[in-house]
């Protein structure tokens, strides 16, 4: 992949994105569904809890919000419990008018109950997960691919009444996969929530991937900023520009490329980095000496 940071580049945005990360800690997290994961205090909990609010986190902040919280809600003090007795027919009655955008009651149902089978096969997500991972790879790639075509090819019958699970079937939106150019910005989310440890904000539940391996869970706001800062050349969003803002950020911190993520994020959620030019909000951005917009 093509270097697109100089020394001199690499030292300053380093001191810059250091310095936003330390700004936007865990006391932020109520601005992102992480928020949800914190609640529970058992990995086994955290690590359902996470799937579910990472394959939700889509749309606006507060429609993410209120869709997790009745999620979660239903599933009752812990998701782990309740996806062990989980019976698809009553899901589809317990999550009846379920809505977030384009996933309802069938998506949740067929999520949950995939979640169930990687726990009784593999005794957990991460078990599950680790069936397509290879220690050596530089990235997560072959093995999010991996966990995409495995959890697609779990049963789904009871829930769409179908041997093979249906091309259009939209739970197949929670698992896309990087072979098609997707950028899977919210399976990368769950990712870093489950390998990233050291700080108070991701759990590093998952001790046997490297966080290292990692990859940018690119959104508009990461892509958008990271133009804004010399960390892709691409215009297009996908894989592909995942990938290379992810190598800038390595040349960062090669242990721990996506501890920005977090911190980069909140300025667009946060609106404190605009679309364009504005003098006003730019004076006061906290990246504005590595900005060249």
């Amino acid at each position: 992949m093509t270097e697109i940071l100089s020394t001199n580049k690499t030292r300053s945005l380093k001191r810059e994105l250091d310095a936003l990360v330390s700004t936007f800690d865990a006391s932020f997290l109520s601005t992102d569904p992480l928020h949800f994961v914190h609640g529970y205090k058992r990995d086994r909990d955290r690590e359902i809890a996470g799937l579910i609010a990472s394959c939700l986190a889509y749309g606006r902040v507060d429609g993410i919000k209120k869709s997790v919280g009745r999620v979660l809600g239903a599933m009752g003090k812990s998701p782990y419990e309740f996806t062990l007795n989980f019976n698809p027919a009553e899901g589809l009655r317990l999550f009846d008018g379920f809505v977030h955008r384009f996933s309802g009651p069938k998506e949740i149902t067929c999520l949950i109950y995939f979640v169930k089978q990687m726990i009784m096969a593999n005794g957990s997500i991460g078990g599950f997960f680790m069936k397509g991972f290879v220690a050596g790879d530089e990235s997560i790639k072959a093995a999010l691919s991996a966990f995409s075509e495995n959890a697609l090819s779990l049963d789904s019958f009871p829930v769409y009444g179908a041997k093979k699970l249906p091309k259009k079937a939209g739970v197949r939106f929670f698992f896309p996969n990087p072979n098609d150019k997707s950028a899977c910005k919210r399976l990368n989310l769950y990712l870093r929530w489950m390998v990233r440890r050291g700080d108070s904000l991701d759990f590093g539940i998952w001790k046997k991937v490297n966080p290292a391996q990692l990859v940018i869970p690119l959104d508009t706001h990461i892509a958008r900023i990271s133009k804004n800062i010399g960390l892709t050349t691409l215009r297009s969003p996908g894989w592909s520009m995942a990938e290379e803002i992810t190598s800038a950020l390595r040349k960062l911190n090669p242990k721990d490329p996506v501890r920005y993520d977090f911190a980069l994020c909140r300025l667009g959620i946060l609106d404190r980095c605009p679309k364009k030019k504005d003098a006003l909000k730019c004076e006061k951005c906290l990246i504005r000496k590595v900005c060249v917009l």
